[in-house]
């Protein structure tokens, strides 16, 4: 569905004839995700727009064909009209509603009337991405009787999820998702690359090319509290908490102020080299100090993991690097 395989030919149609910029944000993820978008402008009738799209895909080769209608917080007769003279025209083998599970209440309702008047397959829940709007799930399924299907957390491709109830549950209640954290993680996988850092951390050669690395993978992961709060246990610790998709920013600048020989050999950057790395990267000099203090106990303790060696003195290192922050 977010991205185009081989083998598959599919087509995003725009029938939003109220909103041009959503007809433009459809326009970009298609370019995204390298899939034509169909689109008529001028054109205000959504059902003539959904046929001739229907007809287009059929010269074209297009064998799935995803039609955006218009969307609206609240029920109104004269989009339910045209969403269901379009669904009539069509004949779709699939209806998928799109509920923003901010909205509380208002989903639920929504829900109820599109379901009365469309009889649609599946729910789609975005903006998924805190654990107490759990509930808009729960309501939802109980009132349509229809399977959540996708679940969003975020404004990336890469941010829709395929929804498990059992995982949703264990959210709600605080004891987190290690299962979706473990396929999230397989994803960014890397056999060979594993191979290489694990003789780099042996040899104690691991550097802060490799930190950046580990950096640009854990980040390819989601949203940074979303990630932290499928550990078991760190949901209620993160209520209320803000944490920044940027947090890697300061790091990521002070790494890239260094010379690659620093980057390679951090034991070369003495006070000097240390004073212009943070002005190259906008920090101060404690900020560069505490980065080198951290970055040689996590490679010291990483070497240890790596040789399954004295598990207790790395699990006290940890501990003394948590009282620091």
């Amino acid at each position: 569905m977010l991205k185009s395989k081989k083998g598959r030919h599919p087509l995003l149609v725009a029938c939003d004839v109220y909103r041009p910029a959503a007809i433009d944000q459809l326009k970009v993820l298609g370019e995204q995700i390298n899939v034509p978008v169909y689109t008529e402008e001028g054109n205000m009738d959504p059902v003539k727009i959904a046929k001739a799209a229907i007809a287009h895909a059929k010269a074209n080769g297009n064998d799935v064909v995803i039609v955006d209608t218009a969307g609206r917080l609240a029920v109104d007769e004269q989009m339910m009209n045209e969403i269901s003279a379009v669904k009539k025209a069509i004949n779709p083998d699939e209806i998928l509603f799109v509920v923003d599970s901010m909205t509380g209440q208002d989903a639920v309702n929504t829900a109820k009337e599109f379901n009365d008047r469309l009889d649609f397959d599946g729910v789609v829940l975005t903006k998924l991405d805190g654990d107490t709007r759990g509930g808009a799930a729960l309501s939802i399924r109980a009132v349509v009787e229809k399977p959540i299907k996708f679940v969003g957390t975020g404004e990336k491709v890469d941010a829709l999820d395929v929804f498990h109830p059992d995982r949703m549950a264990d959210r709600i209640l605080g004891m987190g998702d290690i299962v979706s954290l473990v396929e999230k993680a397989q994803e960014q996988f890397d056999e060979e690359e594993a191979k290489r850092l694990q003789k780099k951390l042996q040899k104690n050669t691991f550097d802060f090319n490799d930190f950046l690395k580990q950096i640009n993978q854990i980040k390819k992961m989601g949203n940074l509290k979303d990630v932290m709060g499928m550990i078991p246990g760190m949901g209620k610790a993160l209520k209320g908490m803000d944490i920044d998709d940027d947090a890697f920013k300061h790091i990521e600048a002070i790494i890239f102020s260094m010379t690659p020989a620093e980057r390679e050999n951090p034991s070369l950057i003495n006070g000097g080299r240390r004073k212009r790395i943070a002005n190259g990267s906008g920090t101060d000099i404690q900020e560069v100090n505490r980065l080198l203090k951290q970055f040689g106990e996590t490679r010291k303790m990483m070497r240890m993991v790596s040789q399954g060696k004295n598990v207790q003195r790395m699990m006290a290192g940890m501990q003394g690097q948590g009282r620091k922050f």
